[in-house]
């Protein structure tokens, strides 16, 4: 019972307010652009399925929190669901319908007979929240707790490892990285090779007082850390901190604001990286996870927040801010996903009413209901491909194994 008590708080809360956070604002961003452009709203929900909490607000918009916490939508008057897909025939039968019962003033409180520009604007916005409270988080961690810059020096050499072989010696300082300039110290090296295994990396570096240009291959290497195990690229050399070393830095809140926006667009370019190297198979399929793989990130980055706290306020609080780092990036990897151009996320609505605004007229409801099939069946099964990963690397058919042999 304890022990069932115990992974409920490590694991299923962390992940419920993560991924709660998140999809939470992505939806309001859609409700709220709909509420700016006059659509009436039936239905805002947290989740799927049977509703746990239910209520209703004075504009009638009913709200709840369903019981499978996986997403959420935003369902508009005239709907029969949230992803319903009105052919012409429906539009028109919805048409006649509204004129009749409500009259034609009432034609502007429906989405779908909303300008293709308006419609365009309540979809957008759903990403675009995602982005905005990527930002406000970074930015409250900037503010809170700031960020500390270790020199990016190389202190330690692996022997044979990519970096020995490239002609780095220990002393060298790091300063630019494929022409950028290092600013966040060690880290930013560690962030940018790990996800270029075996592409090649033009490096700057000081020694001597003389500047010189180096080029390594970071090899693939699978590395255990607090969050789990992953495939990272490596250059094989380590920075050792010394004393008057560290720098910490915080930022005011404009500041803050700013160094978040940056943040929030380091992780995009990041994201779209990664994912165009998914693509063309250059980073191994099996890191990609699903929601068993970020409930276990959730968990594990949570108590590597609070670990080391003296009581269990600090605990908590520490805790709570490892979670809001992890919230902002997967609030920045949720926005962009939606906007790619696949029938059912954002990006394909985006992408149908750009031909209607090309061809003056909505691209036909066979085509569209056969889009969204198309496209539920993609994401299906990219979903159970990443929960196959999740099983995997948790070792579940390992432990189902050994309880029956």
């Amino acid at each position: 019972m304890l022990h069932g008590l115990e992974n409920l708080l490590i694991y299923v809360v962390p992940f419920l307010f993560v991924l709660g956070l998140v999809v939470t604002i992505h939806e309001l961003g859609h409700f709220l652009a709909a509420k700016a452009c006059g659509v009436a709203v039936d239905q805002f929900s947290i989740g799927f399925g049977r509703p746990l909490l239910r209520w209703r607000d004075r504009s009638g918009v009913n709200w709840q929190v369903a019981w499978i916490p996986l997403g959420g939508y935003v369902r508009f008057s005239g709907d029969e669901t949230a992803a319903s897909v009105p052919d012409h025939e429906d539009l028109m039968a919805l048409r006649r319908h509204v004129l009749l019962e409500e009259g034609p003033e009432a034609l502007r409180r429906y989405f779908h007979f909303k300008p293709v520009w308006q419609r365009a604007i309540v979809v957008v916005a759903g990403p675009l929240a995602n982005f905005v409270l990527s930002t406000v988080l970074f930015a409250i961690l900037l503010m809170a707790v700031g960020e500390s810059l270790v020199p990016a020096r190389v202190d330690r050499l692996v022997a044979g490892g990519a970096a020995a072989q490239a002609g780095f010696q220990i002393g060298d300082v790091i300063t630019s990285i494929d022409g950028k300039p290092i600013e966040d110290g060690f880290g930013q090296l560690q962030e940018y090779v790990g996800l270029r295994a075996g592409v090649p990396i033009r490096f700057t570096v000081t020694r001597g007082g003389q500047t010189q240009t180096l080029t390594a291959i970071p090899a693939l290497q699978e590395m255990t850390n607090p969050i789990g195990k992953q495939k990272v690229g490596v250059l094989g050399i380590e920075g050792i901190q010394k004393p008057g070393d560290v720098t910490h830095r915080r930022y005011d809140p404009l500041h803050a604001i700013i160094g978040g926006a940056d943040r929030t667009w380091k992780t995009l370019k990041t994201t779209v990286f990664v994912v165009g190297r998914l693509i063309h198979g250059q980073v191994p399929a099996d890191q990609l996870s699903g929601p068993l793989g970020i409930a276990q990130t959730s968990g594990a980055i949570a108590h590597v927040g609070a670990e080391g706290a003296p009581n269990a306020w600090l605990a908590f609080v520490g805790g709570l801010i490892a979670l809001l780092g992890l919230a902002a990036v997967l609030s920045v990897s949720i926005g962009f996903m939606n906007l790619l151009p696949v029938p059912v996320l954002d990006g394909g609505h985006l992408l149908f009413y750009a031909y209607e605004a090309v061809a003056r007229r909505p691209l036909g409801g066979r085509i569209q209901a056969a889009g969204y099939r198309v496209g539920l069946a993609l994401l299906l099964g990219l979903m159970l491909f990443a929960t196959w990963n999740d099983l995997q690397r948790l070792r579940v058919f390992q432990i189902l194994g050994g309880l029956f042999s």
